[in-house]
């Protein structure tokens, strides 16, 4: 049996983190992945999470696991499928260094990923937009933070990733206010403020007080935030915002939809999807297309240079209104045909 704990460490710790130069937010990704899959093998096998051994981490194991994922905890099956590759990329890992196994990796490996629906992305209107933003309090310091936190978010597309890693030093606000975005992939982007979110920032800075860390936002111990922390902060908004918004009742709002919807308003102004983007951080154009297809500008814009085809001509005539009465005779309890008038006649040999 071959303990699979000293392996799952090489690869989260070591090629990784080190070797692939992964960002922390993979490696807590991928770490997350693993603590799920351990604790359902652990409950299956009978065993603590630190005694189990590769030989228990089968095909059959990761396939009830991933279902496990879909029934039971209620995940979507884009979830389903980032704890598979996070999987996968451990297998892939293990190819080299246990080749005795590689029958049993390379059956792990050809479990298929879910194909998903490609949604719309959801995004908040002006009047949403707005509401949210106004519905932290700006008398108290949790009130200002989170008031920063938020424009910040919407007006510069940031991932929660970004957001919570953004630190004091990548903010500039004079003479021209702009942040330094450490973005997925390694990949870095400067990006100008509004006028209103470098007002908010400073306001922040203000209140943020002496703290040990360089992040630049903090929670009420001083420790920077968490993406569950920032969730919890928007969805307390939006529960808040809705009070104002009726139609925010009914929304599923994440940090995520405010990246969403910085990306429309981008994408309305510029009406380029270059710049929206550049703006994002995209790798490719791809991962931007997906707001054009929300978007009916674009579209509006080419159906005006389409030729229409033309409409063949002809004057609608209603039908005679007797006809039509006697046709809707059936409504009265009468039948036409033969059936009606044999039942109605006279007997051939009645007296």
């Amino acid at each position: 049996m071959t303990p699979i704990a000293p392996h799952i460490t090489a690869f989260l710790q070591d090629y990784l983190a080190i070797q692939k130069g992964a960002s922390p937010h993979t490696c807590d990704t991928y770490a997350y992945s693993f603590q799920l899959l351990f604790e359902y093998a652990s409950d299956k096998e009978g065993v603590p999470p630190t005694q189990l051994s590769l030989e228990q981490i089968d095909a059959p194991l990761v396939t009830g696991f991933l279902q496990y994922l879909e029934t039971h905890r209620g995940n979507a099956v884009s979830t389903r499928n980032v704890r598979l590759a996070a999987i996968r990329s451990f297998f892939h890992f293990l190819e080299y260094r246990l080749p005795a196994a590689l029958e049993q990796i390379r059956r792990v490996l050809s479990i298929p990923t879910k194909k998903t629906d490609s949604k719309l992305v959801g995004f908040l209107n002006a009047e949403e937009m707005q509401a949210l933003l106004d519905a932290p309090e700006p008398r108290t310091r949790d009130g200002i933070r989170d008031r920063a936190m938020l424009h910040l978010s919407s007006t510069a597309g940031l991932r929660v990733s970004e957001l919570t890693g953004l630190r004091v030093d990548e903010l500039t606000l004079e003479p021209t206010p702009s942040i330094l975005v450490r973005g997925k992939g390694r990949k870095q982007r400067t990006l100008p403020l509004l006028k209103e979110t470098a007002s908010a920032l400073r306001a922040w800075l203000s209140v943020r007080g002496d703290v040990q860390v360089p992040e630049l936002f903090v929670n009420a111990r001083g420790e920077p935030l968490s993406r569950w922390g920032v969730a919890y902060i928007v969805k307390k908004h939006v529960r808040m915002a809705s009070r104002r918004q009726a139609s925010l009742r009914e929304r599923s709002v994440s940090p995520h939809t405010l990246r969403h919807t910085c990306a429309m308003l981008a994408l309305q102004a510029t009406h380029d999807i270059r710049k929206v983007s550049l703006w994002l951080g995209h790798s490719t154009m791809k991962a931007t297309e997906i707001y054009t297809r929300v978007d009916p500008t674009d579209k509006l814009t080419a159906i005006s240079f389409m030729a229409p085809p033309t409409l063949r001509k002809g004057r609608f005539r209603p039908p005679d209104k007797l006809i039509a009465l006697l046709k809707g005779a059936s409504l009265w309890g009468v039948k036409s045909g033969s059936d009606a008038a044999g039942r109605h006649a006279a007997p051939a040999n009645s007296p």
